[in-house]
């Protein structure tokens, strides 16, 4: 064998030596890459599971409370039991001027309670000024006209003392008084739905009971038709 092919066939080794070197540390580089990527899509994938698991809860929560809520509105604006005849519920209430006002000062007297939407309007202004003016009918006939809405004691002062009312006025901002007398329900005006004061009168006999109640009452003529009905009792 001459010189040239023994270097050849001694550097033949030493090269399949450095090709399985570079095998190992290609497999090995893979296998460090793998083992990066494998925790991070397993952390990423957790990750996804638990906002998912996050959504479903929200979204359970939140049906729930629709449920919930639903119930209550329907109830806000259910129809009260008031009917003719019935005992008439007890009250007790701020009036104009810092008053209380309870169903038991008018114990043995004829009594008008007459709701309206909202102080200084149209239609209650006109409604108010109609029970003022038959103010001293209604003390003849033994009957005390009260006017009661949502509004705060200081508008319905203002509302008094601009149009020289002579109605105590009472403010129910928590809406009690108006939906034990059924006189808040459910509106609608322009075609959008909502919960308000129903414009409602009711006429309580001395014995306590419901003798009269008017529903959607229109204005006009109004106060002489429950001053006559008081008359009647």
């Amino acid at each position: 064998m001459s010189k040239k092919s023994r270097k050849k066939s001694s550097k033949t080794p030493s090269g399949s030596s450095t090709a399985k070197k570079k095998s190992l540390k290609i497999r090995a580089s893979s296998q460090t890459r793998s083992a990066k990527t494998q925790p991070a899509s397993a952390g990423k994938s957790s990750k996804a599971g638990a906002k998912s698991a996050s959504h479903k809860a929200a979204s359970k929560r939140l049906k729930s409370s629709e449920k919930a809520s639903k119930p209550a509105a329907a109830a806000a604006g259910a129809k009260s039991t008031l009917a003719e005849g019935r005992k008439a519920p007890a009250f007790r209430l701020p009036r104009d001027g810092g008053q209380v006002v309870t169903s038991a000062d008018y114990s043995g007297k004829k009594l008008v309670l007459f709701f309206y939407p909202r102080a200084d309007t149209p239609g209650c202004t006109r409604e108010a000024i109609d029970f003022t003016r038959l103010k001293d009918a209604f003390t003849s006939a033994d009957t005390a006209v009260l006017g009661i809405s949502a509004d705060p004691l200081k508008a319905q002062e203002k509302f008094r003392d601009k149009h020289s009312l002579g109605i105590p006025l009472i403010s129910d901002e928590q809406h009690e008084m108006l939906e034990a007398y059924g006189a808040w329900g459910e509106k609608s005006m322009y075609g959008r739905t909502f919960l308000g004061i129903l414009r409602t009168t009711v006429l309580i006999g001395a014995d306590g009971k419901v003798a009269r109640i008017w529903r959607n009452v229109r204005v006009d003529g109004h106060a002489d038709e429950v001053l006559a009905a008081a008359r009647g009792l």
